[in-house]
C-alpha cells in the first residue's frame, strides 16, 4: 500500500518525533549527538525550516519546526536521515536501518499548544530521570528558550 502524503503546510508548526527501531540507542557518545545537531542545523537552513524547540534523547528525538517552504521539513528530515544513519553505522561497524519507520509528525495548534509542547519536549530528561534541572541537559533547546542562550540553530519562539 502506497505510503499517504504528509500534511505540512508552510508557516505551520510541527512536532516530530522519531524513535531509535525496537526503541535501541540512537545516541551513543557525544560525538553523536554533535553530528546529529550540525546536520539538523545544515540541513534546516538549507530547506528553510525553523526549528523552536528539541531534545535528542538516547533512543529517540523530539523536534518542533516551522517550515517556510513547501515539502521543507521531508526533504531535511530524509538528508539528516541518509547522513546520520551512514555516519552512525560507519561509526559502530554495523548495518541496516536505525530509524523505527518513518518519522512521526503532527500539526500544532499554535495558539493553544505551542508552549505546552515545547515544555513537554524540553523537559523529557528530566522525567526520564536523566538529570534533576533542565537546565543541565545540555542536548535539548531548553537552555536557549528558557534562559536566553544565543543558539545559531534555534529560531526564537513567538508565544502566540
Amino acid at each position: 500500500m502506497a505510503r499517504l502524503p504528509r500534511v505540512a503546510p508552510v508557516g505551520v508548526p510541527q512536532h516530530i518525533i522519531q524513535r531509535g527501531n525496537n526503541r535501541h540507542t540512537c545516541f551513543v557518545s557525544e560525538e553523536d549527538f554533535i553530528a546529529y545537531l550540525g546536520w539538523l542545523k545544515e540541513y534546516s537552513q538549507k530547506y528553510e525550516v525553523e526549528v523552536h524547540a528539541w531534545v535528542l534523547m538516547s533512543n529517540h528525538v523530539h523536534l518542533l519546526f516551522i517550515p517556510k517552504v513547501e515539502n521543507g521539513i521531508s526533504q531535511m528530515m530524509q538528508a539528516i536521515g541518509r547522513q546520520y544513519v551512514r555516519y552512525f553505522n560507519f561509526t559502530y561497524k554495523r548495518t541496516g536501518t536505525l530509524w523505527e519507520g518513518r518519522y512521526k509528525s503532527c500539526l500544532v495548534d499554535a495558539e493553544r499548544h505551542l508552549l505546552e509542547l515545547s515544555r513537554y519536549m524540553e523537559l523529557n530528561p528530566v522525567r526520564a530521570n536523566m538529570v534533576g534541572d533542565p537546565a543541565s541537559y545540555v542536548w535539548s533547546s531548553y537552555q536557549i528558550n528558557a534562559l536566553g542562550k544565543v543558539s545559531s540553530l534555534c529560531s526564537r519562539m513567538i508565544y502566540m
